[in-house]
């Protein structure tokens, strides 16, 4: 019996010296274990963070990519009487069978790729497409080509995914696809290449001429392209879309990613959809099923009837914001900003040399907090943050009042009228990028 409480008193000491260890630890601030490496490699978005801020100082927000008016009514009404109708559940984990027979129509007639609804997943949003594209493509070693300026989410994903990121550079002024440039990035560890057309940033439509570039090297290498195409509808001035998947050679070497969010005005939503050859499908449904399991049910009965409008809905969405850009580009012009114009998507992407700020979130600190309008430090579409503190990115996906509450605003924003500067510092999460 003495043994026995001797060993007592010996446990509950060795409990109380462990807890007074602990103690102590939290007192001195002593991590034992913490966050994933892989997550310390990249920050939080830097767009929804202008977004942040542009609510919080009252600001017109040209920052985020999302439109301030109302998809059509008819598919509203679809996706009403879809919930009151109970279509409240789960759907089928990869889609409803009707959603995707819509979009192997619709990518066969508009995309020219030949497919079939068991090569489609729908995916909670062109963002969890990506993600779980990667996720089943990628492993712990392989590399990832990625154009930059680049939309922030790649870098990351390719990180999450265990893969090395390549860069390539599109030049300024035309952004165009540099051969030579390209080849280089290209080895035999090059698993995929990461394409954006139309391009966010910069609003350029890659031709069929660059991307066969593009299927040449898939094909010496051994690659897969994935394409985001997600503003596939939205082009200017007689500049077509080109579908990487439809090139003669690259039907079992693309993984095509698109979605409702941006042609029918519908970001809130988070529908879009991956098109894959069958083993890449296979793969990729895998991963989308523990990420997300599925889509909002009412809302792909909805994104089904957004599929059926006709030709006239196209035409007119292009044509609002061929407005919208010229308006934009033209009050930018004025403000001092140099200006690239975009051939597709709704962004114009910007030079800050004549503004008198050399610093691009100080400039977009000042812009929400001083001048009332936001846009997003192009320093956030580049591994190297220094490659893009002279850019700036501006979004016209906004109402003609929204655009001209803006544009008043601007015209307090000049090279002549900088003495306002905003000596505020920028959020911490600001001064790095996505993958750097």
């Amino acid at each position: 019996m003495g043994s026995f409480l001797l060993m007592a008193y010996l446990d509950s000491t060795r409990h109380d010296y462990e807890g007074t260890l602990t103690s102590l630890d939290m007192q001195v601030g002593i991590m034992r274990k913490g966050p994933s490496t892989r997550a310390s490699g990249f920050t939080e978005s830097v767009i929804r963070e202008m977004t942040r801020l542009c609510q919080a100082h009252g600001a017109v927000n040209l920052a985020q990519g999302f439109p301030d008016f109302d998809p059509p009514l008819s598919i509203k009404r679809a996706a009403a009487t879809a919930i009151s109708k109970g279509y409240n559940q789960y759907s089928t984990t990869y889609g409803t069978m009707g959603l995707r027979k819509a979009i192997a129509r619709k990518v066969k007639s508009y995309n020219h790729i030949d497919c079939n609804m068991d090569e489609i997943t729908v995916t909670c949003g062109t963002t969890e497409g990506m993600i779980a594209s990667e996720l089943a493509l990628l492993d712990r070693g392989d590399e990832v080509v990625i154009f930059e300026p680049f939309y922030e989410n790649y870098g990351p994903d390719a990180i999450l995914s265990g893969a090395k990121c390549r860069y390539v550079r599109l030049r300024e002024p035309d952004f165009r696809i540099e051969e030579e440039t390209l080849k280089q990035a290209f080895n035999r560890k090059t698993k995929a290449v990461i394409i954006n057309t139309p391009h966010n940033p910069t609003g350029r439509v890659l031709t069929s001429q660059e991307l066969g570039l593009v299927r040449d090297l898939c094909q010496d290498y051994d690659s897969y392209a994935i394409t985001d195409e997600i503003y596939e509808h939205i082009m200017y001035d007689g500049h077509k879309h080109v579908s990487i998947g439809s090139l003669p050679g690259m039907e079992d070497r693309t993984i095509t990613i698109s979605g409702f969010s941006k042609t029918y005005s519908v970001t809130g939503w988070r529908v879009g959809y991956v098109v894959a050859p069958k083993p890449l499908t296979s793969a990729i449904r895998k991963v989308h099923d523990f990420l997300t399991v599925c889509a909002p049910t009412p809302l792909q009965e909805a994104c089904t009837a957004a599929l059926q409008l006709p030709e006239s809905y196209y035409e007119q969405l292009r044509e609002n914001y061929r407005k919208g850009r010229g308006m934009l580009v033209e009050s930018l012009e004025n403000a001092g900003f140099g200006v690239f114009k975009p051939e597709g998507a709704y962004y114009v992407w910007t030079t800050t040399d004549r503004t008198g700020f050399k610093d691009d979130r100080k400039l977009a600190l000042h812009l929400i907090t001083k001048v009332g309008v936001g846009g997003v430090p192009g320093s956030s579409f580049f591994h190297n943050p220094s490659h893009g503190r002279l850019r700036f990115r501006f979004s016209f996906s906004k109402k003609p009042e929204t655009i001209r509450r803006a544009i008043k605003r601007l015209e307090k924003f000049s090279p002549n009228h900088l003495s306002g500067r905003s000596d505020h510092r920028m959020p911490r999460r600001l001064a790095m990028t996505a993958g750097s």
